[in-house]
């Protein structure tokens, strides 16, 4: 195994314990989080109240973790492990600092990026300036964010670069989208209140463009975390990759707290008729009224109530456009006979080797075999009483 100073996580030593302390019933199945996931190694985090009282002595109040791997089993069905999944963890060495984790409990959410398990909430961040604020890549994580169905909570940062006129600018405009963004400046440590009240008690996931300040809004919120903080790029203004795997700390008000690595251009996965929803001022105009037709697009059908002077509609065509390619990509490849086919080994692994071509080189069986020589048979006996 990998030493645990490898993997990058805040870690206490292996307790000091003589693993013969804790009795049979003690060292059964224990409950806890995966805070983070390095290679094929997880880090698991437990509750105080589930751990055996001779853990409880020896961790002295610390955090109690344990450096745990995966069980054949659940590699075969194929059952991923994610930061954030609750699991139970299996022959707990307390003074090795190491477990295996046996089951994977029921998700109530889940994320493909940042690939994150039972997230409460998406705090959204992105900078009024340096880098400066783009309507169109903010629609596009916004719409992400609410494909999730998972609550979202935008928060401004380095308001300190901005003028009142621009902030005043920014929340009138996003009050029209359907949001109240929070204002804040890591720097000056100005509305870290605010938002330390929207995270207590909660699993948040941080996500935003790089060079937003997440990294060091986390450093503010958790001075002990101490993430590695990048600057902006001088010639193209976006921000530096900082982070490179998803997280989870704990907050000092309760809650846990994911930072995520920045990317610019979330991929949307929405379909043409799901895309509206994403909305805020869309779905209100649903609410009162619905259009004539079940599946409008809202472009150019007949008793479209969504289709209107509405800033972010045109950011709604720019993405239904994507959309529909993307469908009709899908549904391409779809139809389209595969080359391929996927194989499962015997320790598991799924493989991937050639389709052989339909009737070229595939033995017949011996059904096929046994009605071919049948049907000779008859017909050579038809040829025998005709002469």
């Amino acid at each position: 195994m990998p030493n645990p100073k490898a993997a990058e996580v805040n870690v206490i030593a292996p307790l000091s314990i003589d693993q013969g302390q804790i009795d049979h019933e003690d060292s059964g199945s224990l409950c806890g989080t995966v805070i983070a996931v390095q290679a094929n190694y997880y880090w698991v985090q437990f509750e105080p109240s589930t751990l055996p009282v001779a853990v409880l002595t020896a961790a002295q109040g610390d955090d109690v973790l344990l450096l745990c791997t995966r069980r054949s089993r659940l590699k075969k069905i194929g059952q991923q492990v994610m930061v954030g999944d609750r699991v139970q963890v299996e022959e707990a060495d307390w003074a090795g600092g190491r477990g295996a984790i046996g089951q994977v409990l029921p998700r109530h959410s889940e994320l493909d990026r940042p690939p994150m398990a039972n997230a409460d909430q998406i705090l959204l961040v992105f900078a009024l300036a340096e880098p400066a604020l783009e309507p169109v890549q903010l629609s596009r994580f916004l719409v992400k964010a609410e494909s999730t169905e998972i609550s979202v909570c935008l928060c401004l940062n380095k308001c300190d670069l901005a003028s009142p006129a621009d902030q005043k600018h920014w929340g009138d405009r996003l009050a029209q989208w359907g949001y109240t963004p929070l204002l804040l400046s890591v720097h000056q440590t100005v509305g870290l209140d605010a938002i330390l009240q929207n995270l207590s008690g909660k699993t948040t996931v941080v996500s935003g463009p790089s060079g937003v300040g997440k990294s060091s809004l986390l450093n503010a919120l958790i001075p002990a975390v101490d993430l590695r903080v990048g600057t902006v790029s001088g010639k193209l203004l976006r921000g530096r990759h900082t982070t490179r795997h998803v997280e989870l700390f704990k907050l000092p008000t309760g809650g846990l707290l994911a930072d995520s690595p920045g990317f610019n251009q979330p991929d949307l996965d929405c379909t043409p008729t799901t895309l509206i929803h994403c909305f805020p001022e869309a779905r209100r105009r649903l609410e009162g009224d619905a259009c004539q037709f079940s599946n409008c697009l809202h472009r150019d059908e007949p008793g479209c109530v969504v289709r209107g002077d509405w800033e972010r509609y045109e950011h709604y065509r720019i993405f239904l456009e994507e959309a529909i390619a993307r469908q009709s990509s899908f549904e391409r490849s779809r139809d389209a006979e595969t080359t391929t086919k996927q194989k499962s080994g015997d320790d598991g692994q799924i493989s991937t080797e050639p389709k052989l071509e339909a009737k070229k080189y595939r033995r017949p069986s011996r059904r096929t075999e046994k009605q071919l020589l049948l049907g000779l048979y008859l017909e050579e006996g038809e040829k025998d009483e005709g002469d």
